[in-house]
């Protein structure tokens, strides 16, 4: 960001009915998703929430890396009218800092007509100073607030799956129908579980793949995690295309309520040719339609990867930014 576009978000004009107490000031609770009785009911009435808001993605975090659930949220009754997830991270090197939420593409803060975004976000910042955070990290701002520009953007991808199967692959791109054709004329085949097997069979994949980009593979404790707290709650599943009896690409999946996100994939390079990742796609996106499911979200896109774009936009998806916001308390400025 630019220097000489840096707002001080908390003396900023953004919010005079909080600042001369025009208006009540809404109370904020401080909560721990994995250790509230029925998070995820009250959740999904939200009209914007997501699987990365859940129970389940905040016990992966927390056990798995040892992360502070920091859930600020405003409840109405049973009603949840506004929720920041983050997560407070400590480290040697950097000290403590909040991600809302670490390893989410997108996880918008959740805010209402009477309680908007930008009080919202105010009252993060307030709170993390008060934790003494050196940053803080916001992960899919839906408004920026006037005079600031976001730390990183990118693509997100969304594919409705209100209508027949028919009709949504008549919607695909005539490469990635071919793609898909391809790979049942080489007679793979594409089976989906959520048994800690295929998680195995993902991690060794995911290896390979991970190892091909020059990069170190995510801990195994990490995937167990994701097994033991969302796929064995049926709030995801592993997809496994094979050739024969050989698994050639993986991917992982989650959902809550009537909305599922495309979250890891990985593949076997030397069957590339024959599109196991085009038939897995899918396969799944059949199996959501087929349970009633509303939307399938395929992550985030960096802005660069038009290749990567491309092939998202292949399945008739809409395409949405996501922009990114980081706080820094040392400068006292968005950056």
């Amino acid at each position: 960001m630019n220097p000489s576009a840096r707002t001080n978000f908390e003396s900023s004009p953004l919010l005079p009915s909080v600042r001369t107490g025009v208006k009540h000031r809404p109370d904020f609770q401080l909560l721990n998703p994995s250790e509230r009785s029925g998070w995820d009911q009250m959740l999904m009435q939200h009209e914007d929430h997501s699987f990365f808001h859940g129970s389940g993605w905040a016990g992966v975090l927390q056990s798995t890396y040892g992360h502070d659930p920091r859930y600020l949220a405003v409840l109405t009754g049973s009603r949840l009218e506004a929720l920041v997830p983050m997560m407070e991270i400590k480290t040697l090197l950097v000290g403590k800092r909040g991600v809302s939420l670490p390893f989410s593409d997108d996880s918008p803060i959740l805010s209402s007509p009477s309680l908007p975004e930008s009080e919202v976000i105010t009252e993060a910042i307030g709170f993390g100073r008060k934790q003494g955070w050196k940053t803080l990290e916001l992960r899919g701002v839906r408004h920026l607030p006037a005079g600031t520009s976001p730390s990183v953007s990118f693509y997100g991808h969304m594919l409705e799956l209100s209508n027949r199967e028919e009709q949504i692959m008549s919607r695909f791109a005539s490469s990635l129908r071919r793609a898909v054709r391809k790979a049942e004329a080489a007679r793979l085949r594409v089976e989906i579980s959520d048994a800690i097997e295929s998680v195995r069979i993902f991690y060794l994949l995911h290896c390979k793949t991970r190892q091909k980009h020059g990069l170190p593979p995510q801990p195994i404790s990490f995937f167990d995690n994701i097994h033991r707290s969302v796929l064995s709650r049926k709030m995801g599943f592993v997809g496994v295309a094979y050739d024969g009896q050989k698994p050639v690409a993986a991917a992982i999946f989650f959902h809550l309520g009537k909305r599922a996100v495309f979250k890891f994939g990985a593949s076997d390079p030397a069957f590339l040719h024959v599109r196991p990742n085009n038939l897995l796609l899918w396969e799944a996106i059949r199996w959501y339609a087929r349970n009633g499911f509303a939307s399938l979200q395929f992550g985030r896109t960096s802005m660069g990867n038009e290749g990567l774009r491309r092939f998202k936009l292949g399945f008739g998806t809409r395409e949405y930014r996501i922009d990114y916001l980081k706080y820094d308390f040392r400068r006292n400025d968005l950056r």
